[in-house]
């Protein structure tokens, strides 16, 4: 446990004091009552706090509906989730049997929540400006990688745009599969694209997000060619 503790250490870069708060952090509801909902909740505070201020110091030029775009580009589920998954969260992840076997340890939805959780617990360990360094860490990447020539606009519209300024038909949106429990499931969208020959797929914790998913790794074929 301590070896592993470490190596999460090293990748937020924070050294928790207070061990049960990684813990809690770590523990979806089907393990244990003593779970990281409420540390969830801390952190999405935390989280759309630092990532706000990173936005309004990096683009000076952008209004304020611009800047809400492009924020909630970049805390939405899928892209938490990729976060998590470069961090390996799922295998550190405290989950009931029932969330094992369906493959929680990699569900969207779950992943998302625990790297709040970890935010959260950060805050509540060493306060907001450890909160903040482990953000500006984790969205250092991503916040340099933005285009602001897309005006923070969501893949399904970029698509859309794409696709009417060039005359071609609309994509089509079609849930191709549900997988989870209820309370915890994971959705697949494909998009299809039949005058050009594009079909891709995405996956979420809604339908919202499996579509978005997919429309991004379609604009991201389509504008590659």
């Amino acid at each position: 446990m301590q070896a592993e503790l470490q190596r999460l250490e090293s990748r937020l870069g924070h050294r928790f004091q207070r061990r049960e708060l990684y813990a809690q952090a770590l523990t979806h509801r089907s393990y244990s009552a003593n779970n990281n909902e409420r540390l969830e909740f801390l952190g999405d505070s935390v989280l759309n706090c630092v990532v706000g201020l990173m936005l309004f110091s990096r683009f000076p030029a952008l209004q304020e509906g611009q800047l809400s775009r492009l924020r909630a580009n970049l805390v939405n589920q899928q892209s938490l989730c990729d976060i998590a998954r470069g961090l390996e969260l799922g295998g550190f992840l405290l989950l009931g049997e029932g969330e094992l076997k369906s493959g929680g340890a990699d569900r969207p939805s779950i992943l998302a929540d625990a790297l709040e959780s970890l935010i959260g617990a950060v805050m509540l360990d060493a306060g907001f400006e450890a909160a903040r360094a482990v953000v500006e860490r984790l969205f250092a990447g991503a916040i340099a990688a933005i285009d602001t020539g897309t005006h923070g606009k969501d893949a399904k519209t970029l698509l859309q745009e794409w696709l009417q300024a060039r005359r071609k038909g609309l994509p089509q949106y079609s849930q191709v599969g549900v997988s989870g429990q209820a309370h915890a499931q994971t959705f697949t969208v494909e998009c299809r694209i039949e005058e050009l020959g594009v079909c891709t797929r995405g996956t979420g914790g809604n339908r919202k997000t499996a579509e978005q998913e997919a429309a991004k790794l379609a604009y991201a074929r389509l504008t590659s060619i």
